[in-house]
């Protein structure tokens, strides 16, 4: 039997729960690492698909427009961009834009062999996913900064969603990775 693969937000939010300052921007995420990068490059290594939402897909692209370094995408991976508008022409090497709908695309996605696929965000992708109960699980870094205001991890909306913590790791640099399933 193949193993089910899995969809996993793998994210950094601010301690009061934003993923981003209201313009999209993330400068209070620039600080050193420990080594290990907080187990992000064993994560890396564990996934060969990435999904973008539309908005979080034009601010990589923005990013790469302007040389920042590490901001081009991966073409070793598979990156699927949602879009309900119309995507840019030419598609970004390595993109394939996706316009159906997410039950439908993530149960083709996971019959494909592969390894785990990350679902990169923002929270309006995620928020979408969540509500067809097309995410597994969350791997939330919390980074010890308030922001005040922002982009929140997940997009506004009447929910519910059980989650059951698979493992709670602390940092030297007081940054917290609290990893969890969402229950079925």
């Amino acid at each position: 039997m193949v193993r089910k693969r899995k969809i996993i937000v793998c994210i950094a939010t601010s301690a009061d729960g934003f993923i981003a300052r209201a313009d999209g921007s993330f400068d209070w995420l620039d600080r050193p690492h420990p080594k290990g990068n907080y187990g992000l490059d064993a994560f890396y290594k564990s996934i060969d698909t990435i999904l973008w939402g539309r908005k979080t897909c034009d601010m990589a692209l923005d990013f790469q427009k302007k040389g920042v370094s590490g901001s081009a995408f991966d073409t070793k991976v598979k990156n699927y961009v949602f879009t309900r508008g119309r995507p840019p022409s030419p598609a970004p090497a390595g993109v394939e834009f996706v316009n159906e709908p997410i039950k439908a695309f993530a149960t083709r996605l996971r019959q494909k062999k592969g390894k785990d696929i990350w679902m990169m965000g923002g929270a309006g992708i995620i928020a979408s996913f969540l509500d067809e109960g097309e995410i597994d699980e969350f791997m939330i870094h919390v980074i010890p900064t308030f922001i005040g205001e922002g982009i929140p991890l997940i997009a506004p909306g009447r929910r519910t969603v059980p989650l059951k913590l698979i493992s709670c790791t602390k940092f030297t640099d007081g940054v917290v990775e609290l990893h969890y399933a969402v229950r079925k």
